[in-house]
C-alpha cells in the first residue's frame, strides 16, 4: 500500500530571495524538489526513499535532487539561490545582526565581521543528552529540548571568535561557501588541535560540546573560520527545566545511525 504523500511546510523567518529556507513537519511521501541541502534535525534517521534505502541520520544532513522522503518528524531545506552569487547582500535583510549589537557593549568586537539572522523556533524533541553525545550506549534520561535555528554570514578570512561558552547543545551546517569548525586548547590561535573542514551541505558529525551537571554542557575552546564569504546554519537545543513541561512528549529516539 502506498502512503499517501503529505506535509505541513512553512518559510523560516530566515529565508530571502538570497537563501530558500523551510521547514517541513510530519511529511510523508515527501518530494524534495531540486538540488536541496536537507538538514535533519531531529533524532530519529530520516529514509530516502530510493532503491538502495540510506538514512539521514538524527542531527546531520546531507544534499539531495530530485528524490523522496519516507517520512521524517522535521526536516529544514535549504536552497541558496547559486553557488557562485554574491551572498554579502543577506545580512541587509530584515533582522540580520552584527553580533556586537546583539550582545552587552564590548563582550563581541565590532571589527570582527560576524552577522546572525533571526531565529526561528522549529520543535520540541526528548532525548537522552548523553546518548546523543556518544557518552554512553543506552538512553537512561530522556530531557525536553527547544530546538531553534539561525542563520551566521562571515566574509572570506575571518576568524569568528575563539570561546567555549554555550548553554545548550549545538550543530552547525555548511549552506553556502567553503569554511572550517575549529578546537583549540586556550583562546590563543596558535593553540589549534583540530580542524573539521566545511563545504555545503556539511553538518559537524557529532556536537563538540560534553554533558555537566544540572543538564549543563561543556565545550572546548572552538570557533567558525569562514576561508571563502560563508553561510552557515546554527540549530539550538535548548533544554527546558522540568518544571516547565506541560505535556508529556513520545520518545523519539528509537534508533541511532
Amino acid at each position: 500500500m502506498t502512503a499517501t504523500p503529505s506535509a505541513i511546510e512553512r518559510p523560516l523567518n530566515f529565508s530571502s530571495p538570497y537563501l530558500r529556507a523551510d521547514l517541513v513537519r510530519d511529511a510523508v511521501d515527501y518530494t524534495v524538489e531540486g538540488r536541496t541541502i536537507v538538514v535533519n534535525p531531529g533524532v530519529t534517521p530520516v529514509t530516502i526513499a530510493e532503491e538502495f534505502r540510506k538514512t539521514i541520520p538524527p542531527l546531520s544532513s546531507t544534499v539531495l535532487a530530485d528524490t523522496r522522503i519516507e517520512k521524517a518528524d522535521a526536516l529544514l531545506l535549504l536552497r541558496p539561490a547559486a553557488e557562485d552569487a554574491e551572498m554579502a547582500g543577506i545580512v541587509e535583510q530584515d533582522g540580520w545582526s552584527h553580533l556586537a549589537d546583539l550582545l552587552d557593549p564590548g563582550e563581541f568586537s565590532r571589527e570582527t565581521p560576524l552577522h546572525r539572522s533571526p531565529r526561528d523556533e522549529i520543535n520540541t524533541v526528548l532525548f537522552d543528552p548523553a546518548y546523543v553525545l556518544g557518552e554512553r550506549e543506552t538512553q537512561l534520561d530522556q530531557r525536553e529540548f527547544n530546538v531553534s535555528a539561525n542563520l551566521w554570514f562571515a566574509p572570506a578570512g575571518t576568524d569568528c571568535f575563539i570561546h567555549n561558552k554555550h548553554d545548550f547543545i549545538e550543530v552547525h551546517t555548511q549552506v553556502h561557501g567553503l569554511g572550517r569548525m575549529q578546537r583549540f586548547r586556550n583562546q590563543d590561535q596558535a593553540s589549534l588541535y583540530q580542524d573539521v573542514l566545511m563545504s555545503p551541505g556539511y553538518t559537524t558529525p557529532d556536537p563538540f560540546c560534553a554533558t555537566g551537571p544540572q543538564c549543563s554542557y561543556h565545550y572546548p575552546m572552538h570557533q567558525y573560520r569562514a576561508d571563502t564569504d560563508c553561510i552557515w546554519l546554527a540549530i539550538e537545543y535548548h533544554p527546558v527545566p522540568r518544571a516547565l513541561r506541560t505535556l508529556p512528549l513520545p520518545t523519539l529516539l528509537e534508533n541511532r545511525s
